[in-house]
């Protein structure tokens, strides 16, 4: 039997979703060990004072706990 934990994340990039998701699992990876599916539970789009846009996603994060 395994047991997993979840997390939420949320990752942010000036050129897509794609890509704030891609940086969110790709930080989190850094810390957290043994990463198994990521979830897309929102996405949105921030507007920046220069009129920009700044695309944001929020994933929940699975990982296995050691045992």
């Amino acid at each position: 039997m395994s047991v997993y934990r979840v997390i939420d994340v949320i990752g942010t990039s000036p050129d897509s979703w794609e890509e704030a998701a891609k940086e969110a699992v790709t930080t989190a990876a850094g810390s957290v060990r043994d990463l198994r599916v990521a979830e897309v539970t929102k996405q949105d789009v921030q507007i920046g004072d220069a009129g920009e846009l700044i695309y944001r996603v929020k994933l929940q994060l699975s990982f296995k706990y050691e045992s």
